[in-house]
């Protein structure tokens, strides 16, 4: 297989529930189609790969978003929600760990890229991160103060707080 000798073959990844916590927790929502733009404007990066993540209810949820991503050029990945009882509360929530399925994807494309944004405050990538910088590949993390574990920001090669970001990527209606 032919590789382009770039030192800019970018993938993206968006845990998407994470990220929909975190722009709650903002205010504002980003755009999906300004983010891929925001990240590619330099002519020197080639995107690779986009994915995107996301817990469903049913298998028809967010069916339209879901395309507008595919027609993006995003790869969709999904699980249904899970429901999960908490005593202290009382109450109903409902999970979709996605991930196992990020990382696996990382680590499946590995050879394609030598650059990773990552949309996640999640800590639990901390392990993946550190694997993948002894592989050379540079990694920034996207996420929001609050949201952001220690351990990812520190196994980060960036860090990109979305608020800094937010005039480039923010969903504009028109």
């Amino acid at each position: 297989m032919y590789m382009s000798c770039s030192y800019n073959r970018l993938s993206i990844f968006v845990d998407g529930n994470n990220m929909f916590y975190a722009q709650q927790k903002n205010g504002w929502f980003f755009d999906p189609r300004r983010v891929l733009e925001f990240f590619t404007k330099d002519p020197e990066v080639n995107l690779i790969n986009a994915f995107w993540y996301t817990g469903l209810k049913d298998p028809q949820d967010q069916r339209g978003f879901r395309d507008a991503l595919i027609s993006l050029g995003y790869t969709v990945r999904t699980k249904i929600l899970k429901e999960y009882y908490d005593d202290v509360s009382g109450r109903y929530s409902q999970k979709a760990n996605l991930d196992i399925e990020i990382v696996v994807d990382m680590f499946n494309t590995v050879e394609q890229y030598n650059r990773v944004i990552l949309f996640s405050g999640d800590g639990d990538f901390e392990r993946a991160i550190e694997l993948l910088r002894s592989k050379n590949t540079h990694i920034t993390v996207v996420s929001t103060e609050g949201m952001i574990a220690r351990e990812l920001r520190n196994a980060t090669d960036r860090y990109i707080d979305l608020n800094d970001i937010r005039s480039f990527i923010e969903k504009v209606d028109y």
